[in-house]
């Protein structure tokens, strides 16, 4: 077996049947595609092709209406704007993913390095918050990394009101919506931005509330 031969995952997504509703088109799915897509990084797979369609509930946006579905950017969509942007510039010099194992499976966390640098970390708290059904205080958590003395650490975070929402997404304090300026990215001022953390004897911290992600910026906005 020649292993140099590039591994590609032409066809895949959440379930089969293109998906369920109320499942695959929810932020929940979203959260999953970015630990499925930087896991598959991690494991030297070269490209993962997102399967898409028209009415697709796994879809990451319906490009025309139609009588099953409106036409608009679905909540996967999210999860694909958030790898890419942990990704970087995979053009430009030697990208390199690498999984950071933690405790259990409803989370996940990753470092790219560029050039052997460790530029980004990625933390994705995929522990369920169902909005609709819960009055309780949403929960989070708190991950710290070890990573020697460096600037500020810009942060940015992918929320949603919880794991069910299929809308009232935000990447960065910046929305995809359709219906806002037909899918071209919208600044929401109501949503907070340019949180920086600093690392404390080579140690940074950063609290992620259940069903949200978020992408640590090593050299803050370097």
């Amino acid at each position: 077996m020649n292993s140099s031969l590039p591994f590609i995952l032409g066809e895949t997504n959440s379930l089969y049947n293109q998906g369920r509703p109320g499942l695959s088109d929810t932020f929940g799915a979203a959260l999953w595609g970015i630990d499925f897509n930087l896991w598959s990084a991690s494991q030297n797979i070269s490209r993962v092709h997102m399967h898409q369609g028209t009415n697709y509930r796994y879809a990451a946006w319906q490009p025309i209406q139609t009588s099953l579905a409106p036409k608009g950017t679905k909540a996967p969509y999210y999860g694909s704007i958030f790898v890419a942007a942990f990704l970087g510039n995979i053009t430009k010099g030697h990208n390199q993913i690498s999984n950071l194992p933690l405790e259990n499976s409803s989370e996940a966390a990753y470092a790219a390095y560029e050039d052997s640098i460790l530029r980004r970390i990625a933390v994705v708290n995929m522990r369920g918050y169902n909005y609709t059904n819960s009055s309780n205080t949403r929960p989070s958590k708190t991950y710290s990394f070890k990573v020697g003395a460096v600037d500020e650490v810009l942060v940015q975070r992918l929320v949603a009101n919880g794991s069910n929402a299929i809308s009232g997404i935000t990447w960065d304090g910046w929305s995809y919506n359709w219906e806002l300026n037909e899918g071209k990215q919208v600044r929401l001022w109501n949503v907070t931005t340019g949180e920086t953390v600093y690392d404390e004897a080579g140690v940074i911290s950063v609290v992620v509330p259940d069903s949200s992600a978020v992408i640590l910026n090593l050299g803050g906005n370097e």
